[in-house]
């Protein structure tokens, strides 16, 4: 059966803390977030609004039902001017009621979203990403961002049993949607793995080895998967995805690995064998180099998360 690369990445992902939320505003007002843990992303619901991001050059105007990603982590203002002295987000947000915080009595404005705290191993999907991009409403493809956001700003405006669930629900839809958009209008732009699977020859390579990561892959196997030459898909593969074909074969399997090791009591031995490692030795070294840990270091937590994350950007 074969894997959808996308699904099978946001599944891993999915398991680690999320936050959703919304904000009311009206008259003249700022707000100032910090830089957030993960992946932000909003919707204005109703009302019109500047949005700053730090680093980002000139503000960018949203009208209602435009949404915004924030992958970064850069500290960002959103308000009618951006002139004024801005209110914290976080003072407002400790007042704030089944997550929804108002920064004044008036209404004009109703901005919601979520956080998703993704952790290290979220650099395979948002590496490629611009520091914010934003969706326009006038964009077809933003009609199932419009159905997920009225049902989102439902349920936190008036909640309901099994309302948690839902929340968290439309928010992943929504994150994929907004994924899928970026993959039509500029998914080919930045090397990286959300450009490399806009490609679709790349594309199959990709989703064969997701579909059997513990097969011995070489590169021409993988070439005929995607119909080219073993030179088309190496050339193709390294202007996509940043790095070759192998590379990502070894990069998925730990990712699978750091998944196993974190959620299962499988012992190393049977994860290594499971992935298409012969010996724990070739897996500990293949763990190794791109994780800076043992596989024991690893699943015991004695690497720190800044550890974890300068070895995924050194492959």
């Amino acid at each position: 059966m074969n894997v959808d690369p996308l699904s099978e990445v946001l599944s891993l992902l999915s398991n680690q803390n999320s936050f959703f939320g919304g904000l009311k505003a009206g008259g003249d007002w700022a707000v100032r977030f910090p830089a957030p843990e993960g992946v932000k992303f909003n919707v204005l619901v109703r009302g019109a609004c500047w949005l700053a991001v730090e680093g980002e050059g000139e503000p960018i105007w949203l009208e209602a039902g435009d949404c915004f990603l924030l992958s970064h982590g850069r500290p960002l203002l959103i308000g009618s001017d951006l002139s004024l002295p801005a209110l914290d987000a976080e003072e407002i947000y400790r007042h704030a009621v089944n997550g929804m915080a108002h920064c004044s009595s008036d209404e004009d404005c109703f901005l919601i979203g979520g956080r998703f705290a993704f952790g290290d191993e979220a650099d395979l999907l948002f590496d490629s990403l611009p520091p914010v991009a934003v969706i326009k409403s006038r964009s077809d493809q933003a009609c199932v961002l419009r159905w997920a956001l009225q049902q989102l700003a439902h349920e936190l405006s008036a909640p309901s049993p099994g309302g948690a669930l839902m929340i968290q629900h439309l928010g992943h839809i929504m994150l994929v949607q907004v994924l899928r958009i970026y993959l039509d209008q500029d998914g080919s732009g930045t090397p990286g793995w959300l450009s490399a699977l806009s490609e679709p020859r790349i594309g199959a390579a990709i989703q064969a080895i997701h579909t059997n990561p513990a097969k011995r892959w070489t590169v021409e196997a993988l070439a005929e998967v995607a119909g080219v030459s073993r030179s088309t898909l190496a050339l193709r593969f390294k202007q996509a995805a940043g790095f070759s074909p192998l590379e990502y074969v070894l990069r998925w399997r730990i990712q699978l690995a750091a998944r196993s090791l974190r959620s299962d009591r499988a012992t190393i031995s049977s994860i290594a064998r499971a992935l298409g490692y012969e010996s724990d030795s070739a897996f500990s070294n293949a763990f190794k180099r791109i994780m800076k840990c043992s596989p024991k270091d690893y699943r015991d937590g004695k690497v720190s998360a800044a550890h974890l994350h300068q070895g995924l950007e050194e492959l």
